[in-house]
C-alpha cells in the first residue's frame, strides 16, 4: 500500500508519544491530539477528526473492559473479605515460605510463571494478585517489586513462548512457512534467556528498596488505593471487627482458587472437561469471585448484604476506572495502527482501511541490509514496534512473514528470526513495556502507577531482549 499523509502523521504521533514517555511525562494529551490529527488528515474533515478521538477511546474501552471488570470484581471481593477480617488470616500461611522480601520476589516469579505458562497471564494475575501480593508486601517487598516480578514472569517470560497452548508460535510459524514445533522450541529457549536476564536485572534494581518484614507495610499499602491517591478503597481507617466466619473464608477463598487451578489442569490434559484458554480462565475466576463476594457479605451481615454487595462492586469499579482511565485514549491512538480496529474507529470497511503501523513497517522492509546481525535485530525492532498496539499477538503474522522472506537472503533460518520477532512483539506488547496493555491489570492489583512500572521494566527487558537475540543468532 502506498503511504499517505495519514501514515506519516501516525509515524510522527508514535515518535511524539515515545519521546514523551522517555521524558517521563504523561502521554494522554499527546495521544488525544495525534489521534485527532490522524483522523482529520485521513478523512480531510475537521469534524471527523474530532469524532475519531471519541471513537478511538470507545473502541479501546471495549477492548480493555475485560481487564476493567476483573480488577473491579477482585477489588470488591477484597473489600468484602476485609470486613470479615479474613484478609489477615488468608495470607498468614504463606508467611512460612515468604519470610522476607527477597524470597517473596522469587516466589512471585515462580508461581506467576507456572500458572501463566499453562493458562496465560490473564487468570494468573488476579490469582497471584489477590493471594500473594499482600504477603509479599508484608514480608518487605515494595509494591513495585511485586508488580515487576509478576509482569516479567507472566506477561513476559511465559507469554512470549506460549509453549503449552502454542497460539503465538502457531501464528508466527504459519506466516513464516516453517515448522511450528521448531519456532516453539526456539521461542521457549529465547524466552527463558530473556526472562532470566530481565528478571535478574530487575531484582538488582529494586533490592535496595526491600525492607524488613512488618505489618506496617501492608497497612500502608492498603491505604494506597491507586496511583492518584484515592481513598475510597480498602484503608486502615475502615472499622474492622473480626467475624466468627473469618476463618471459614480464609480457607474457602484460597480453596476455591485452588479448585479452579485443578479444574483448568484437568481441562487442559484430559477430555473429561472442556478446555479453558485465555479469557475463559479469567471469566471463571471472575464469576467465582462474585459468588464469594455475595457469600462473604451475607455472612458478615445478612440484612444489609444486598446493599453491601452493591457498594463493594461500586468501589471496585471506581478503583478500576481511576487506575485504568488514562490508558484508554493512549490505547485508542495505537489501535488505529491495526487494520481491523482502525476500521471500527474510522467507520470504513476493513479491506479499505489502511493499517498505519503495519504499512509503515512493510515500507521499511527494503531498507534492511542483508546481514544476519542486522536482520536479527531488525526483526526484533519490528516486533517491538508492532507490540505498540498493546496486543503482542497482532504483529506476529507480520514478523513471521518478514522472517520467511529474509531468512534465505541473510543466512539465518527463518524459524530463528521468527522466534526473535516473537520475543520482541510479546515482551513489549504482551504486557511488560506498554501501559495500555494487560500490564495495567498488574499495576492495578499492586496499586502502583503503571507508567512507573513501565519505566522500571524498560532497561531490564531491553537488556534481556538484546542478550536473547545474540544467543539466538549464535545458537541457531
Amino acid at each position: 500500500m502506498e503511504l499517505t499523509a495519514a501514515h506519516w502523521m501516525y509515524l510522527v504521533g508514535t515518535l511524539v508519544i515515545i519521546f514523551t514517555m522517555l521524558f517521563r511525562q504523561n502521554v494522554v494529551v499527546p495521544a488525544i491530539l495525534v489521534t485527532f490529527l490522524v483522523g482529520w488528515i485521513f478523512s480531510g474533515s475537521f469534524t471527523f477528526g474530532l469524532q475519531t478521538i471519541f471513537n478511538a477511546s470507545l473502541v479501546a474501552a471495549g477492548e480493555l473492559f475485560n481487564i476493567f471488570l476483573i480488577i473491579a470484581i477482585m477489588t470488591a471481593l477484597l473489600h468484602s473479605l476485609k470486613s470479615l477480617g479474613t484478609d489477615e488470616q488468608m495470607i498468614t500461611p504463606f508467611q512460612r515460605v515468604m519470610k522476607n522480601g527477597h524470597i517473596s520476589f522469587w516466589v512471585l516469579v515462580f508461581v506467576t510463571y507456572a500458572i501463566s505458562l499453562f493458562f496465560w497471564p490473564t487468570p494468573a494475575v488476579p490469582l497471584v494478585g489477590a493471594l500473594l501480593i499482600p504477603v509479599a508486601i508484608r514480608a518487605g517487598l515494595p509494591p513495585i517489586g511485586a508488580a515487576i516480578a509478576i509482569s516479567l514472569a507472566g506477561q513476559g517470560m511465559a507469554l512470549s513462548s506460549d509453549y503449552i497452548i502454542q497460539i503465538a508460535p502457531s501464528l508466527t510459524a504459519t506466516a513464516a512457512a516453517v515448522d511450528i514445533g521448531t519456532v516453539a522450541d526456539r521461542g521457549f529457549i529465547l524466552s527463558i534467556v530473556t526472562g532470566v536476564v530481565a528478571i535478574t536485572f530487575a531484582y538488582i534494581s529494586i533490592r535496595k528498596l526491600i525492607a524488613r518484614p512488618s505489618t506496617d507495610h501492608l497497612l500502608n499499602w492498603n491505604n494506597t488505593d491507586n496511583q492518584n491517591g484515592d481513598t475510597e478503597g480498602i484503608t486502615e481507617s475502615d472499622p474492622v471487627a473480626k467475624s466468627k466466619y473469618s476463618s471459614l473464608f480464609a480457607f474457602l477463598v484460597p480453596g476455591t482458587f485452588l479448585a479452579i487451578i485443578v479444574y483448568m489442569i484437568l481441562a487442559k490434559f484430559s477430555d473429561v472437561l472442556p478446555s479453558l484458554e485465555g479469557g475463559s480462565g479469567a471469566a471463571l475466576i471472575g464469576g467465582a469471585s462474585l459468588i464469594l463476594l455475595i457469600a462473604a457479605s451475607f455472612f458478615r451481615h445478612a440484612r444489609s448484604s444486598l446493599q453491601n454487595v452493591s457498594d463493594n462492586i461500586v468501589k471496585g469499579f471506581v478503583f478500576a476506572f481511576k487506575a485504568m482511565g488514562p490508558v484508554i485514549p493512549i490505547a485508542g491512538f495505537f489501535f488505529i495502527g491495526s487494520g481491523e480496529l482502525a476500521a471500527r474507529i474510522l467507520g470504513t470497511p476493513v479491506e479499505e482501511t489502511p493499517s498505519f503501523l503495519f504499512d509503515l513497517i512493510l515500507a521499511s522492509q527494503a531498507y534492511i541490509p542483508e546481514s544476519s546481525f542486522v536482520a536479527g535485530f531488525g526483526i526484533l525492532l519490528i516486533g517491538m514496534i508492532t507490540g505498540l498496539d498493546g496486543s503482542g499477538f497482532s504483529g506476529l503474522p507480520l514478523v513471521g512473514a518478514l522472517s520467511g522472506a529474509l531468512g534465505d537472503s541473510v543466512g539465518v533460518e527463518a524459524a530463528t528470526l521468527a522466534a526473535i520477532g516473537q520475543m520482541g512483539s510479546i515482551w513489549v506488547g504482551g504486557g511488560t513495556l506498554i501501559a495500555w496493555s494487560s500490564l495495567v491489570a498488574v499495576a492495578g492489583f499492586a496499586k502502583v502507577p503503571v507508567m512507573e512500572l513501565v519505566r522500571r521494566s524498560f532497561v531490564p527487558v531491553l537488556i534481556g531482549l538484546i542478550v536473547s537475540t545474540l544467543v539466538g543468532l549464535w545458537l541457531f
